[in-house]
């Protein structure tokens, strides 16, 4: 079908990324997010279109910016365009570009400008350097909402302030991704009735297959090969950070780098005169929350939320998983890739990224999906006709935010689909914040010192009436014991203080 006028497109994208050694001379994120806009707009073939974009939009990052949408936009010539910011997740890119697309299918916006960028490589040197960037102080708590903050605040906020994290987690020391991700892996494990041995070496062989992608991929950070064996084996340069993952299964936030889209209408991409060979078109889009808090949700293996996404996504479109000639899923961790690919019925066996995925390609805090979606755009052009499936998460595997997009235009205008209700429909489980007595263990993590130490586990753990609860080992062979052999179903006993004994 041909697209009518206001059939949203993106027609410009672009990736940027600095390495310079020393912090006093290198780029802050607002630079390298502008470098990333001049970049798309080049791509594009209209360089002119910078000056009439009529919104400049932010993924939030970890940075001090309190609207840095108008420093972009005053930078690029459009100081008259609405700015827009997110809070903190890895899912915004794809919610605000979601979101975007509406805003140009309405008519409420011509030309769309969506950008972001991070120096936590800067930003790491520095501290270790004892140097004070200027741009570094957060001038206020991560995430907040700006326009409830004062100073300059944008016409647009998307997110929410909503914590992610339940008192019983925190009770026991629970809060980090590091901490999150390895229990749902080693959770995967124990339903998939996986070995200790048997399922690291298939992990890390996923993970080595992201590897190849990223030695492919022109805009990744790391493109040294790795195989299998290094990226699992322990070692000074791999040391392992909470059991089962070494550093090389973590997501690589020490890099500098920004990335821009520009989306604009098909009526306005003509009369602006950009090639159609740069146009890429949103088919559908679907979002929804997994239960806020892991405590309560049913499993630690699973996602409603993707699957019944993933399900309408395809509903929307008339396309099914295995249509999807590029797919690009949100890989923080290997649990995270996992559970997605279970979830929308797609083969681990076939290429789950685009980029290499936050380890290789880079992880740039929430503005990861942004570089994934941009390499998208660059594969779908070079295969027209292609499809793409990118999935952005955020939080632990809490937010999702899913897009089909092709060179082909939809036979329908852009589809968008919110499936929260469904998703708030789902089991919820019953959380004990303090109990004194016996559990199973459900799923457990085993976190490491800087010296490569174990030191001490964390535990999910259920009580005979199908509560969790939440405990902690600090026995030493015990925790040991838990990196060599499966402790997921041991009968065991918690106290009052919430140390965990396992039978």
């Amino acid at each position: 079908m041909a697209a009518d006028d206001r059939t949203p497109i993106f027609v410009g994208v672009a990736q940027v990324e600095q390495r310079e050694d020393d912090p006093n001379a290198a780029k802050e994120p607002l630079d390298l997010m502008v470098q990333a806009v001049e970049a798309a707009a080049q791509d594009c073939g209209v360089p002119g279109i910078l000056q009439k974009a009529d919104s400049v939009r932010v993924v939030r990052g970890i940075w001090g910016y309190a609207n840095p949408a108008r420093k972009v936009a005053e930078r690029i010539g459009a100081s008259g365009a609405e700015t827009g910011l997110t809070s903190l997740g890895g899912n915004y890119v794809q919610s605000l570009t979601n979101r975007s697309f509406l805003d140009i299918q309405s008519g409420k916006n011509e030309i769309v400008i969506v950008c972001g960028g991070e120096c936590g490589r800067t930003q790491s040197r520095a501290r270790k350097a004892g140097i004070e960037l200027d741009w570094n102080p957060l001038t206020r708590e991560p995430g907040a909402n700006p326009t409830t903050q004062g100073g300059d605040a944008p016409e647009m906020f998307l997110g929410s302030d909503k914590l992610t994290r339940h008192e019983a987690e925190m009770k026991r020391g629970i809060a980090l991704p590091i901490q999150f991700y390895p229990m749902f892996e080693t959770a995967l494990r124990h339903a998939n009735g996986e070995s200790v041995e048997g399922h690291l070496k298939r992990v890390s062989e996923l993970w080595a297959g992201f590897n190849k992608i990223a030695m492919e991929n022109p805009n990744a950070w790391i493109r040294k090969p790795l195989s299998a064996e290094d990226i699992r084996t322990p070692s000074a340069g791999n040391r392992p950070i909470s059991y089962p993952y070494t550093k090389l299964m973590n997501s690589n936030n020490s890099v500098d780098q920004g990335a821009a889209l520009i989306l604009t209408s098909v009526g306005k991409a003509r009369a602006l005169g950009v090639p159609e060979n740069r146009w890429v078109y949103p088919h559908a889009g679907t979002e929804a929350w997994d239960h806020l808090y892991v405590s309560e949700r049913d499993n630690l293996h699973t996602s409603p939320a993707i699957r019944l996404t993933s399900r309408k996504l395809f509903e929307l479109t008339g396309y099914s998983a295995d249509q999807m000639d590029h797919v690009d899923l949100y890989s923080c961790f290997p649990a995270a890739v996992q559970v997605s690919a279970n979830e929308i019925g797609l083969s681990q066996d076939r290429p789950l990224t685009v980029t290499g995925g936050l380890t290789f390609a880079g992880g740039p805090l929430n503005n990861y999906v942004m570089h994934s979606v941009a390499r998208t755009v660059d594969l779908l052009r070079a295969k027209p006709g292609s499809k793409g499936l990118v999935t952005a998460n955020g939080g632990l595997l809490t937010k999702h935010a899913l897009c089909i997009y092709s060179t082909d235009a939809p036979d329908q205008p852009f589809a968008w689909a919110n499936l929260q209700d469904e998703v708030d429909a789902m089991p919820r489980r019953e959380v004990e914040i303090d109990h004194d007595g016996a559990v199973t263990v459900e799923s457990y993590v085993v976190m490491y010192d800087a010296d490569a130490a174990p030191t001490q586990a964390h535990a999910a753990c259920l009580l005979d009436d199908g509560r969790r609860t939440w405990a902690n080992v600090t026995d030493a062979d015990t925790v040991d014991a838990m990196t060599k052999a499966e402790f997921c179903g041991r009968a065991g006993r918690v106290n009052g203080e919430g140390e965990l004994s396992v039978h």
